[in-house]
């Protein structure tokens, strides 16, 4: 292993963290659990920091420097940390701009600019330019969370690079703060370069090696982009700062150039053999200008179907590869037809054309996830970044990219290949063993480097160069080059603090690497981390710092992740909750293990809701682990209150029942209710949902219904506890729908539990007991012929996937979860055709089942009734448990305040739709709303049909 030329983070004591808390307005943290959060990126790298600031004015950051230099601490910049090179890395102080400085400060209609603060989420500056039909050019997949900052350090391109260029293309002008402490504006032309002492006359100096070695082809992103300060290139400081890592100064502000919006884009599909061929066809097909130019995979596309299903993906031609190509056009009919002309005049087998849709907007979700679904490789095992966009100038590509594959069979390696083809420019993630070391890595990253520059390509594309490739720069860079590089960093940051150990005087490519230093760990007597061998290491390692968590998914119709929505902390994502754990597994910062304070308060928030598990593109799961955590902590233990009361409440809910109006009448007491709420470890803001006089169990008359029933299609009706004990109407109505769909229905006999509220507190002893009973009560009925019917989706979504987690040894487990339907799946699958309600409904689909079974066959059966459907994408933030907790009421409230409740206020005519019992729950106690369960609104329609008028045949007389 090699040493780090970057010394480690020795704790500096308090005389920084004192003085840097006096000078700055902003939140400074060193506390164990922000430095362990800090210490990586989306790379392959762990540096721990000194401290973290977030500040809140440029004069924060300028102070925060002066403090840095006076103390000798090195300080590193961070946007979004989806950095895939340890570009976001540092041992000193990290300043994190996405918390406060994410404003747009201007946009410029006529100039067609923005001025923009270095936080802003691009996603955030194309809404704020969409109004004007404008936008921000360049465009990474990490659009929905990357900084305008980062995108400046790292020069990004994205698959609309091709049309608008890089980052430095698209800047006009910054602010810049230099690594001694000045605030200057860089920007381009004649004056330009006298912004800084001394850069007239390294230009005059160094004008032969920028003219030869600097900007040879459009994506030359390795290194320093020096080309931009020559004279015919416009003398532009600003572009030639653009790309520097971090590494001469920090971005206060900047202004960056804005283009029109395609109007109408069409994308042509073309299908090849394999990758190399579809890069072959590249260049004949760029004189038709496409907007993007991108290649996709076979392997790939096949992990999203192994994931989310068959019908992921739309319908694509025949290959093993795919050139994916968008066309603009002044009206979608335009558009077609030059996507037509291009695929026309490719060497594709097959070709697909498709309008701005669904369909296109579906195969560009799956290239935009592609770093998350890259990995794992095709055989499933983990992948990783190291030569993650290497380029090349395009009429090298194929050639290019069959040496690669070559290479990597040498060395035993794969990974998925794919990205921005009409530049020239390859994402692949690696299947190096880092689990061992970084020995494979370095050797095959030096011979890949040697094959790049062979192609006269460079070792980055779009992500610069970090920790991973800075110490590689000499392959395809002349010493005089290297020196012209360390020259004009010397110029903004002599004393080499900003960002150490990247670009100029690189640390090992090999050195800090997070993986090596993982303890195992291997699931024992908790979850058992099936799609990982059972090693908690290598499953919370699937996080390899995306940051899709960081986006606020809701406007696309994701749930994924509230808590970081609500509180916009980092220890909130389920990314930074990885990295903890992580950390915990390293024993760095993190010591004590499960039982770590870090461990608990990243957990802490954690809703497990599980969308986590589906909206990431690497699957990670955080609601296990939280279980896991709280399981291997309290085991043996005393719990807290809430395991016992809320943990426990279907044992509650069946010993509550007889006495149903004393509860609620203590409910009514507003001083009673407090004391009861507080006895049970909830927060006494929380009311008691009322509960029914008599539960559904005792319904004596519905089982002779259930037993009179006929029909071909048999089922069992799973009433779990909380359908039982608080919504007897509910197993009520869906009797009477199973029924009038020719169901022949048996309910199940009480007792079936699938242990969630076990489950979610981390009782998983317990939960493995009260699952393996369920299975001998449901399992009979399951080899009997029966589809079992859940009503709770949280329940539900257990069964088919916790179940398979915690008893993987028990044959009958796949069993059960196999045979486990919600009631739209099963009417839908049978063909019903279910009765007509035009009812506007907006509704909130619970977590679980968005996340386990998704929300598609309810949607279709809602739509064939013909419902006015409104979703509301995201949580409604009570959880289960989690919002009844103490501690957590505020973050609840807002969860559903941004959510569902903003919803039904903007649009108070529409019935709310929620299966989940917490959901209905959430907007009775927050807003006084009511809900319904799906099962209720097909009653309802059903009961309406038979009392409407007959209507006659016959006409008038």
């Amino acid at each position: 292993m090699a040493t780090s030329t970057v010394s480690p983070a020795t704790r500096q004591g308090q005389p920084f963290i004192d003085d840097l808390r006096s000078r700055t307005g902003g939140i400074v943290d060193d506390s164990s659990l922000a430095r362990a959060l800090y210490a990586s990126d989306a790379s392959n790298y762990r540096v721990v920091p000194e401290a973290v600031l977030m500040p809140r004015s440029a004069a924060d950051v300028v102070a925060a420097v002066a403090c840095a230099r006076q103390h000798g601490i090195p300080v590193t910049v961070r946007g979004g940390g989806t950095s895939c090179a340890g570009n976001a890395l540092g041992p000193g102080l990290v300043i994190d701009f996405s918390r406060f400085m994410d404003r747009v400060l201007a946009i410029d209609a006529e100039a067609s600019t923005a001025v923009v603060e270095p936080g802003v989420v691009l996603t955030a500056l194309q809404e704020a330019a969409a109004p004007f039909g404008l936008r921000f050019g360049p465009d990474p997949s990490t659009a929905t969370r990357c900084t305008i900052g980062g995108m400046i350090g790292n020069n990004a391109c994205g698959p609309h690079g091709l049309a608008y260029g890089r980052t430095a293309d698209n800047v006009v002008s910054m602010t810049w703060l230099t690594g001694t402490g000045e605030v200057i504006t860089v920007g381009s032309g004649q004056d330009a370069l006298a912004a800084v002492p001394g850069l007239e006359a390294f230009l005059a100096g160094n004008l032969s090696v920028l003219r030869t070695e600097f900007g040879r082809f459009g994506r030359q992103i390795s290194g320093y982009s020096l080309e931009h300060l020559l004279p015919e290139n416009g003398r532009n400081l600003a572009a030639a700062l653009t790309g520097t890592e971090g590494s001469c100064g920090i971005l206060l502000e900047a202004t960056v150039r804005l283009v029109p919006r395609a109007a109408a884009p069409a994308l042509a599909v073309l299908g090849y053999a394999d990758m190399a061929t579809a890069a072959d066809d590249v260049p004949a097909l760029l004189p038709f200008r496409p907007l993007a130019l991108e290649g996709l995979d076979a392997q790939l596309v096949d992990v999203v179907r192994r994931a989310h299903g068959t019908g992921s993906v739309p319908a694509l031609p025949a290959g093993g590869g795919w050139l994916m190509a968008e066309v603009g056009g002044a009206t979608s009919e335009e558009a077609v037809a030059a996507a037509e002309k291009l695929a026309a005049a490719s060497s594709a087998r097959e070709a697909v054309v498709l309008p701005a849709g669904p369909d296109a907007t579906r195969l560009w979700q799956i290239r935009a996830d592609g770093a998350g679904l890259a990995g794992r490789t095709a055989a499933g095992e983990q992948a990783w970044p190291g030569w993650e966009d290497s380029a090349v100038p395009p009429e090298r590509l194929g050639a290019y990219l069959r040496s690669l594959a070559a290479l990597m069979r040498e060395e035993a390696l794969s990974g998925l290949a794919y990205g921005h083809f009409g530049d020239g420019c390859v994402h692949v993630r690696i299947d190096f063993p880092l689990e061992q070391d970084g020995a494979l890595m370095r050797r095959f990253l030096e011979r890949a480097a040697a094959l790049a520059a062979e192609h006269g390509g460079s070792l980055s594309g779009e992500h610069g160069d970090g920790r991973a490739r800075s110490e590689l720069l000499p392959t395809m860079y002349s010493r005089e080059a290297i020196r012209a590089m360390e020259e004009f960093k010397a110029l903004f940051d002599p004393e080499d603090l900003m960002n150490p150990g990247v670009v100029v005087r690189p640390a090992p490519l090999d050195a800090d690497l997070r993986r090596p230093h993982a303890l195992p760990l291997t699931a024992i007597d908790g979850f058992a981390f099936a799609h990982d061998g059972g090693d908690i290491t290598t499953a919370v390692h699937r996080c390899v710092g995306v940051g899709k968590c960081r986006a606020d998914l809701r406007a696309e119709g994701g749930f994924m992740c509230p808590s970081y929505i609500a509180t916009r902390d980092e220890k909130d994502s389920t990314r930074g909750r990885a990295r903890t754990l992580q950390e915990m597994l390293n024993g760095g910062v993190v010591t004590l293990g499960w039982s770590s304070p870090e461990v608990h308060e990243a957990l802490d928030l954690c809703l497990s809701c599980k969308a986590c598990a589906n909206d990431c593109p690497t699957g990670i799961d955080m609601a296990m682990f939280k279980s896991e955590a709280l399981h291997q902590t309290y085991k043996g233990r005393v719990r807290p209150l809430s395991h016992y009361t809320l943990g426990r409440l279907p044992q509650w809910l069946r010993l509550a029942a007889p006495f149903a109006p004393m509860v609620n009448l203590a409910s009514r007491l507003p001083a009673l209710r407090r004391a009861m709420m507080t006895l049970m470890g909830a927060d006494n803001r929380r009311s008691l949902p009322a509960v029914p006089l008599a539960p559904f169990r005792w319904d004596r008359a519905a089982r002779r219904r259930a037993q009179q029933t006929s029909g071909r299609h048999r089922v069992l009706l799973w009433v779990d506890s909380f359908s039982d004990a608080m919504a007897p109407d509910v197993p009520r109505d869906a009797l009477e729908v199973l029924t009038a769909a020719g169901c022949d229905v048996e309910i199940a006999a009480p007792g079936a539990c699938c242990g969630l509220t076990l489950i979610s507190t981390g009782q998983l002893a317990a939960a493995k007991a009260k699952l393996r009973r369920t299975l001998d009560l449901l399992i009979p009925s399951v080899r009997a012929g029966r589809t079992i019917i859940g009503l709770e989706p949280s329940c539900t979504a257990t069964l088919r996937s916790d179940l398979l987690e915690l008893l993987p040894d028990d044959p009958r487990a796949a069993e059960l979860a196999g045979s486990v339907r919600t009631v739209a799946e099963f009417l839908t699958s049978i063909g019903w055709e279910p009765p007509a309600a035009a009812e506007k409904l907006l509704v909130q689909p619970h977590c679980h089942h968005q996340a386990v079974m998704g929300y598609g066959a309810d949607r279709t059966l809602l739509e064939s009734m013909g419902c006015d459907v409104e979703t509301s994408a995201g949580c409604c933030g009570l959880a289960g448990n989690f919002g009844m907790e103490k501690g957590h009421y505020e973050v609840s409230e807002k969860i559903a305040r941004d959510g569902i409740l903003a919803k039904a206020a903007e649009e108070p005519d529409r019935g709310i739709l929620a299966d989940g019992f917490s959901c209905r729950t959430q907007v009775q106690d927050l807003a006084g709303l009511e809900s319904r369960h799906l099962v209720q609104i097909l009653a309802q329609a059903l009961r309406d049909r038979e009392t409407a008028p007959s209507v006659s045949r016959r006409g008038p007389a």
